[in-house]
Parts: C-alpha cells; sequence; structure tokens
C-alpha cells in the first residue's frame, strides 16, 4: 500500500463529496425532491467527469499516479452517489411508484454511460 495514494484517494474523497454535497442541495432547490434529480444530475455528471479524466490521461495529460488517482479514485468515486442511487430507486418502490423508479435506474444508467462515451470523444476531439 502507497501512502502517497491513500492521501491522494482521502483528500479527492474528500473535495468530490463536498461536490456531491452542495451539487444534491442545489438539485433539491432547484427541481424539487419529489424525484432524486441530484443524485442522477451528480451519477450523470460524475460519468462525465471520469471519461474526460481517463480520456485526457490517455491522450493529452501525462500525470503521476497520484495525481490520476486523487482525480479518479477520489474526487470521482466521492462524487458519484451509485449506492445512494440503489436506496433512491428503493424508496421511489417503497412509496409505490414503481414506474418513477424505473425510469430513474434505467435513465440514471444509459445517460451515465452516455455521458462517459460523449467526454471521451470529446477529450478526442481536442487538438
Amino acid at each position: 500500500m502507497n501512502p502517497t495514494f491513500i492521501l491522494a484517494v482521502a483528500a479527492g474523497g474528500a473535495l468530490g463529496s463536498v461536490m456531491r454535497y452542495l451539487v444534491g442541495i442545489a438539485s433539491g432547490r432547484l427541481f424539487g425532491t419529489n424525484f432524486p434529480w441530484g443524485t442522477l444530475i451528480i451519477n450523470v455528471t460524475g460519468s462525465f467527469l471520469i471519461g474526460a479524466f481517463v480520456g485526457l490521461f490517455a491522450t493529452k495529460w501525462d500525470l503521476p499516479q497520484a495525481a490520476r488517482i486523487f482525480l479518479t479514485v477520489g474526487i470521482c468515486g466521492g462524487y458519484t452517489t451509485f449506492s445512494t442511487f440503489s436506496l433512491d430507486a428503493w424508496y421511489l418502490i417503497e412509496r409505490g411508484l414503481s414506474v418513477a423508479s424505473l425510469a430513474y435506474m434505467v435513465s440514471s444508467v444509459v445517460f451515465s454511460v452516455a455521458a462517459l462515451i460523449a467526454a471521451l470523444q470529446l477529450i478526442r476531439m481536442l487538438p
């Protein structure tokens, strides 16, 4: 175990978690709380972000491994909320909103994967 990598994950995770909290609060204020918009937005933007980072690592950025870990495992790992996604899906089902739960689950997966692909394609187009 590399102590530098552990610190990179911890520092990035702290930043990502704060970002997740702020985006979640802002989403609730903007769109309401009857649907888990915050988690959906966080998962899609987090997938885009990790796709952009990976694309940049492969094509543009020659960063040390600790910096890569800080950005992907740390920031993106702290920011994205797949465990919360699962809980939100269950809460919708528990409230009798099975169709909304299914729409939420499908849109989360489809849009998150699409965002990752979009980021990779966007990075590949950069000069």
